[in-house]
């Protein structure tokens, strides 16, 4: 039945800015048998860009020998989809908006792959969003995907328990595996027309805003903040943002943290035999690994033996 049906793929997979991703979505879609006739991306996978990492979702298309699309913008190659005659589009962190007219041009629309429990945690940043508010569960959620941001009815939701300390690339692979799941345990009824998506209750939407560039930060001020919320940010920002701090006189990433005791004043360093950290005003963010200006990332006790620490008394 599935060979039947044609996909159009939407995204990259890469459910955060900083993470990386196997693909296990058009991966799932593959293997299942679905005809993927093209995958669009709203980025070059050939950037020019040094720093670019080339895109996952790319290689994998291509090893499978489906066309890889990155129109500047979706309307440039409306003909060009509507000549694909697909059923159906899949989406999954594509991170533009998507008017109507492409919508429109599959008879089922698109299946969008949200990571949170909607209405709650709409727009571009409900990963990092979820660990700085320190929630307990978040989930997936399989929408139709309307012109909206993330407002289209729900096929179907799973919640996913947080124990408090993911990482932001560990819950986009949670989030993504459970997603890739769902959409391959309830493509069939959705194709089939049998699955009705309910609407969102409109009351209880919660939007976040984009992260600004500055974000991760750690300044004087900063540290007068309970540890916890510092942990969460580390976590967060982790690949982007980074939390950036200056540690007697050097500039360094926190790539790594976790929280330890402490009874110094704030924003003063604590040091032990093969750790370090900072003073907050409830605790000590100890640094677990740190990328130095300059250098690759190191764990903490390496930094400590190559870099002069003023001690404690």
């Amino acid at each position: 039945m599935t060979m039947s049906h044609k996909i159009v793929f939407f995204g990259n997979e890469r459910l955060a800015t900083g993470v990386t991703t196997t693909a296990p979505t058009l991966r799932a879609l593959i293997d299942a048998g679905y005809n993927v006739v093209a995958v669009v991306i709203a980025q070059d996978p050939t950037s020019r860009s040094r720093k670019a990492r080339p895109l996952e979702i790319a290689e994998i298309a291509g090893a499978a020998g489906i066309p890889v699309l990155t129109p500047p913008k979706l309307a440039e190659i409306k003909d060009e989809l509507a000549s694909l005659q697909a059923d159906a589009g899949v989406l999954a962190a594509f991170g533009k908006y998507v008017p109507s007219s492409i919508i429109n041009l599959f008879p089922y629309g698109i299946v969008n792959i949200h990571p949170s429990l909607l209405p709650k945690h709409r727009g571009p940043t409900p990963l990092e969003s979820v660990i700085l508010a320190g929630d307990l569960e978040t989930g997936v959620s399989l929408m139709q995907l309307v012109a909206h941001m993330d407002s289209g009815p729900i096929f179907a939701q799973e919640t996913v328990r947080l124990e408090g300390n993911e990482t932001k690339q560990a819950l986009a692979d949670q989030l993504l595996a459970t997603g890739a799941a769902m959409l391959i345990s309830y493509l069939p009824s959705i194709l089939s027309g049998t699955l009705t998506p309910q609407p969102q209750d409109e009351t209880r939407a919660q939007y976040d805003e984009k992260i600004a560039k500055d974000a991760g930060t750690l300044t004087g001020e900063t540290w007068h903040k309970p540890v916890a919320e510092l942990d969460r940010a580390v976590r967060a920002y982790a690949g982007w943002p980074r939390s950036r701090t200056n540690v007697a006189g050097t500039d360094i990433i926190i790539t790594r943290a976790h929280i330890g005791s402490g009874y110094g004043a704030v924003g003063t360093l604590w040091i032990a035999e093969k750790s370090f950290g900072v003073q907050a005003i409830d605790g000590v963010l100890v640094i677990d690994a740190l990328i130095p200006a300059g250098k690759k990332e190191m764990p903490a006790s390496a930094f400590l033996a190559g870099y002069q620490l003023p001690r404690q008394p």
